[in-house]
């Protein structure tokens, strides 16, 4: 099949298209390599997948929000399917730009949908976020629980794109799958994140900004068990379903920064800041739904997987961030 993966350069698109290519698929990524981390990380990616895919992978350095791009690239190709999980990231980013954020994610999502309509493009992956469960009491999140108090504007670009989704399915047809990210970790992770953040500056025996007294807690989950979950949903008529992609297990700040400790052999210096607006106490999905539907089975405990990621941080990821621009084995349009 021919997929188009929006925001593949990235953390978890260069991943998605890497199993797609192997599983023997033809894959177009499209990604604006903007600064929000160093664009050469993301070109490295870009590489790595090339290299694996070869005439089977073409990428297009672009942005969502350029409507004569958009409409190009839907022209010139018939896709399958499309994997749309390019977006502005990040929550404590998104109070100080939050009209970037609308336009993107929002004003993005519209016009890939609208050319996925024009083009006959109906059957849809699109990333949202645990983020819009916002301060949500009950745990575990599930995705039948109300869901009207998003804390930030990455949040509620994420409600929106959900709402978008729902929307191009009962007018339109479209076969939509809303996917609910639980803070995803592993190789290839974004450098603003904090276990890369942490993982930087333990190692270098600099202090790491811990905000709050360490008791919030995320639902962390390796990379390659949210492939998984991707994956599954290429494989199957949906018609319109949000699901919860995470691992099922809330690890508390503290913790998280002993296993980062452990697996780097070094103590961490801490410098303890107050808790941020936009932040949420705790996140913990219930993936029942997933589990019942997609057979996700995320298989990768936090114990494992941050010394998985401490060894490709060790062996690329830290020198990745020091290195200039790699030769790029692909033709770049658009």
């Amino acid at each position: 099949m021919k997929f188009l993966i929006t925001g593949g350069a990235g953390f978890i698109g260069s991943h998605v298209a890497e199993r797609l290519l192997r599983a023997g698929h033809s894959i177009w990524v499209l990604d604006d390599l903007n600064e929000y981390y160093p664009a050469s990380l993301k070109r490295h990616n870009v590489s790595e997948i090339s290299a694996i895919g070869g005439s089977r992978f073409q990428f297009r350095q672009g942005d969502i929000t350029d409507p004569a791009l958009v409409e190009r690239i839907f022209s010139e190709t018939a896709f399958d399917q499309v994997i749309h999980l390019a977006a502005r990231a990040g929550v404590r980013p998104s109070l100080l730009e939050p009209a970037l954020y609308q336009r993107v994610n929002v004003e993005g999502t519209v016009l890939l949908l609208e050319a996925g309509r024009k083009w006959g493009v109906k059957k849809w992956v699109i990333a949202s976020s645990s983020s819009v469960y916002g301060l949500n009491s009950k745990m575990p999140f599930s995705e039948s629980d109300p869901i009207f108090s998003a804390i930030s504007p990455y949040a509620a670009s994420k409600l929106a794109c959900e709402a978008l989704g729902h929307v191009y399915h009962h007018i339109y047809g479209f076969d939509v799958a809303m996917l609910r990210f639980f803070t995803v970790y592993g190789p290839r992770q974004r450098p603003d994140l904090a276990i890369f953040k942490f993982a930087t500056n333990i190692n270098a025996g600099l202090p790491i900004t811990v905000f709050g007294d360490g008791s919030t807690a995320r639902d962390y989950t390796f990379v390659e068990d949210i492939v998984d979950g991707i994956v599954a949903c290429t494989d199957r008529s949906l018609g319109y379903e949000i699901f919860n992609l995470g691992e099922s297990q809330t690890v508390r700040l503290d913790q998280l920064i002993a296993l980062l400790e452990r697996a780097l052999g070094r103590k961490a210096i801490l410098d303890r800041q107050p808790l941020q607006p936009g932040d949420v106490p705790r996140t913990f999905a219930d993936i029942s739904k997933a589990a019942a539907l997609l057979g996700y089975r995320p298989r990768t405990r936090i114990e494992a997987g941050i010394p998985r990621f401490v060894e490709w941080f060790q062996t690329t990821g830290r020198s990745r961030l020091q290195e200039g621009e790699p030769r790029m084995n692909t033709e770049e349009r658009g």
